[in-house]
């Protein structure tokens, strides 16, 4: 049986299939297209002789750490977005553009050379070709006590794969709108899958390359141009040339509605080299090679509730996405399921990393758990493995119980601090509960040490806590900041500084005295083991 099966293969999937390799998991990738990437799309342009991007085509360094250091890593090359220039304004269909100056307005967005598909074509490198699978459609998944077991549709044929845990690095408004899980999840967990958009789902891209240098760069124009009027093709244009800038390309986003791309279909090549001609001049009227991706019509991509796009980029990284499902046995991927990033490379990458240190930190778990009959370090190392599996396990529901006590609060009149007191309660309640599953832990004190009145064993037991109460607080400020409930509450719908530095205050005290009664804990059962010894 496989260790983990990964769904879905673009960078989400592809970056931690590598990470997974590199460690030594077994794992099988399965992708639903006939090739990887995802949203991530390069394709070759004859005129320009280069390849331009249909998909994700920036990064920013200064935001997005995460890609940024990957690039780095796989020694790809990436070059700025070429900025250079005046931007030019269409505001009405029947005049000419105007000229604006708009110095950086890609915020130092930087691009790679050979496209995106770069960046997939090296995570692919480092995955064993026998572990992807591709045009293989994930139908149905479901929890079968100690395992998965995932139902794929391949070429019209059904296969059935095993593993340990799963992990569906997929929109989640896919997932919600198409997989059928057995058993279904709870419904909070599927109300947030379908209230995370597929960022761009909705969107298609145009590029157009043309032979020799860019017009439009010797005419002093960037290559930005907006058009805002009524029956604007294309609302955002860019330059979408090589680093040298000697092969020429020029891409834009559609204005035009899902349903209006699809109504004007037929002329809709004609439509943008007119559109081009009117904003850059007689340098564009030769035309050039069309690259255009309607990425509504993707149904690996689009769900059916993400043609109506959002007006803005949304809040993501919902916590109760980010949960571990079915005992710790599944897990959501994808760029809409991170806090950082989230819908761009950048969240893709955030999640792909997130996931791979659960996985890996469970394999290590099993395999301390696994020696039965131990006895010295290898008992306490299999005793702290399950104490570190407990509090992992206790992650999403200690959320669930703040949501619950601060619902109770809110419908119980309470009016001020109501986030500190369900956080409080939330962890004060982990806590205890900790403390319980320490002391019916079996532990050999024989060969551990006491210094100072503090055992060696209390330092681990605090550790396998590491990032849990960051990892509360994100959850607590992203759930407030979406929350209906408190939105004639200021204080708790968007908590200052001050208000999370006084709750933290609190958590603070109780993880204090936490620690204080898990060494006492430690040390009664070295005490209680002692006069065991002696009495035999």
């Amino acid at each position: 049986m496989l260790d983990v099966v990964i769904v879905g293969g673009g960078a989400c999937g592809l970056a931690l299939a590598r990470g997974l390799a590199g460690a030594g998991v077994s794992f099988a990738l399965y992708e639903a297209r006939p090739r990887l990437g995802g949203r991530v799309l390069s394709v070759e342009d004859q005129s320009s002789g280069m390849r331009v991007d249909l998909g994700p085509t920036w990064f920013w360094p200064d935001t997005q750490p995460t890609i940024t250091s990957l690039v780095k890593e796989l020694g790809l090359t990436d070059f700025p977005q070429y900025d250079p220039g005046t931007a030019l304004l269409l505001a009405f269909g029947d005049k000419k553009p105007e000229t604006r100056m708009t110095p950086n307005l890609h915020s130092g967005a930087r691009r790679l050379e050979g496209g995106m598909a770069s960046l997939i074509e090296a995570l692919t490198a480092a995955v064993p070709a026998e572990a992807i699978h591709l045009s293989s459609v994930l139908r149905a998944i479901a929890d079968r006590g100690d395992h998965v077991e995932l139902t794929f549709e391949t070429e019209g044929e059904t296969e059935t794969v095993t593993a340990e845990r799963a992990v569906l690095a997929l929109p989640p408004r896919l997932l919600a709108e198409h997989l059928a899980f057995q058993p279904e999840l709870d419904a909070l967990s599927r109300n947030a899958m379908r209230s995370a958009p597929t960022w761009m789902a909705a969107q298609a891209k145009a590029v157009v390359g043309f032979s020799g240098a860019p017009a439009w760069r010797a005419e002093g124009h960037s290559g930005n141009a907006f058009a805002t009027h009524e029956q604007a093709v294309l609302g955002e244009i860019f330059d979408a040339c090589d680093a040298a800038g000697e092969r020429a390309a020029i891409g834009g986003f559609f204005a035009f509605s899902p349903e209006l791309r699809e109504a004007f279909g037929g002329g809709m090549a004609m439509l943008i080299d007119s559109q081009f001609v009117q904003l850059f001049g007689k340098p564009l009227e030769a035309g050039g090679e069309q690259h255009i991706q309607d990425w509504a019509r993707e149904p690996f991509t689009c769900a059916t509730i993400d043609l109506t796009p959002p007006s803005e980029h949304p809040d993501y990284g919902d916590p109760l996405l980010r949960q571990a499902f079915w005992d710790g046995k599944l897990y959501l991927g994808g760029a809409e399921t991170a806090r950082e990033g989230g819908g761009y490379l950048e969240g893709a990458l955030v999640a792909a990393e997130r996931i791979r240190l659960r996985l890996l930190d469970q394999k290590e778990t099993s395999t301390m758990i696994s020696g039965e009959g131990a006895t010295g370090e290898a008992l306490n190392e299999a005793s702290m493995a399950r104490f570190r599996e407990w509090v992992n396990a206790k992650r999403a529901p200690t959320f669930a119980s703040y949501r619950q006590r601060l619902n109770f609060g809110l419908s119980n009149g309470q009016k001020e601090q109501i986030t500190q007191r369900a956080m409080l309660g939330a962890m004060e309640a982990v806590l205890k509960e900790a403390l319980a599953v320490l002391e019916g832990l079996p532990f050999d004190h024989s060969v551990v040490s006491v210094d100072k009145g503090r055992s060696d064993l209390t330092p681990l037991a605090q550790k396998a806590f590491d990032g849990f109460i960051q990892e509360l607080l994100d959850g607590v400020i992203d759930y407030n900041r979406t929350s209906c409930a408190l939105s004639n509450f200021p204080e708790e719908h968007k908590p200052s500084k001050d208000y999370l530095q006084v709750t933290l205050l609190d958590i603070a005290a109780a993880w204090k005295e936490f620690s204080l009664d898990a060494n006492q804990v430690l040390l009664d059962k070295r005490v209680a083991d002692q006069q065991a010894t002696r009495s035999l």
